[in-house]
């Protein structure tokens, strides 16, 4: 299975030097010069392209290979998808983007899905940084694929020796746990920007961790799977280390500090989303919700606290 990355950013990119050190693999990215020239992204310096990488900024070349890993950020998905003309019949899409678009209110393979309904997407998740993975350091990840089959193929041909994947049929667990960690992964960052400590912390991300349950349950997921790595797993790594995006968007926002716009934070359209589909469906998601109104400017971070810590008392 010849295998094509779409998206050359920091995880595509530390996935081509992953999987290319162990097969070919096409890299596509919409300004290949400085892969090409450098063989290295400006993203994760001096981690080189292995030679089984090739780089190109040319879709058509890209889209020739059996497999198709798209890498980009999950706001950016629905737009690249409909830019691809013509069907994908007899391609394997995998999605390695994380949270649910803002307006579809869907994740990657339902936007995989609508786009090509003859295709089966899988899902690429779980807790992992792009340096870590390009370092060859050791990293598990979750591969998400209804048809057990194909998810098999795809175990063996995207593992690596340092790079271990785990294998479930449960598309929608696997989607949303690694959406709904950044949701709380901001919250977690305001927490501890604003000073509230370690203690406030572990209980953001256990009651956040109840609404991920609650809301994968009510979205037809299995519970377990949000208990594996690509939910309590991913929610631990993006909660606890400044290397996260979103935890690091959180501290801005409890600390009163400017984020630099340039940074995708998947974490704060995602919590917009969420709120949106428990709206809809009657779901208690008052963490989620927070976080929605923290990104939008309607609550300030002790507002949000004081309006969580006054929520009636009741059982866990």
């Amino acid at each position: 299975m010849s295998i094509s990355i779409l998206g050359g950013g920091a995880f595509g990119t530390a996935l081509a030097i992953s999987i290319g050190q162990k097969r070919p693999v096409t890299l596509w990215a919409r300004d290949a010069r400085h892969l090409t020239e450098n063989r290295e992204s400006p993203r994760l310096p001096g981690m080189q392209l292995p030679e089984n990488v090739t780089v190109t900024a040319d879709l058509e070349i890209a889209l020739d290979e059996a497999a198709l890993l798209f890498s980009m950020p999950m706001q950016s998905l629905e737009s690249f998808a409909g830019q691809i003309p013509g069907s994908l019949t007899g391609k394997t899409l995998v999605a390695c983007c994380k949270g649910i678009d803002l307006t579809a209110l869907q994740g990657p393979a339902a936007i995989l899905a609508k786009h090509w309904p003859e295709a089966q997407p899988a899902i690429l998740t779980g807790p992992s940084f792009a340096a870590d993975i390009a370092r060859g350091l050791p990293t598990a990840l979750t591969l998400a694929c209804a048809d057990d089959v194909l998810g098999q193929t795809l175990q063996e041909w995207l593992s690596t020796p340092t790079l271990r994947l785990y294998r479930t049929t449960d598309v929608a667990g696997a989607e949303l746990g690694g959406a709904l960690k950044n949701v709380i992964a901001i919250a977690c960052g305001a927490c501890i920007g604003a000073g509230l400590g370690d203690s406030a912390r572990a209980a953001l991300m256990t009651r956040g961790f109840a609404e991920m349950t609650r809301l994968a349950a009510a979205l037809g997921a299995k519970p377990e799977t949000l208990a594996g790595l690509s939910g309590l797993g991913d929610l631990t790594l993006t909660c606890t280390s400044d290397l996260s995006r979103n935890f690091r968007y959180g501290l801005a926002l409890g600390r009163g500090e400017a984020f630099d716009p340039t940074v995708t934070v998947e974490g704060a359209a995602t919590a917009r989303a969420v709120a949106q589909i428990a709206q809809q469906r009657g779901l208690p998601l008052p963490v989620c919700a927070a976080v929605a109104e923290l990104t939008t400017g309607a609550l300030t971070v002790p507002e949000a606290m004081n309006q969580l810590l006054s929520r009636p008392l009741k059982e866990e």
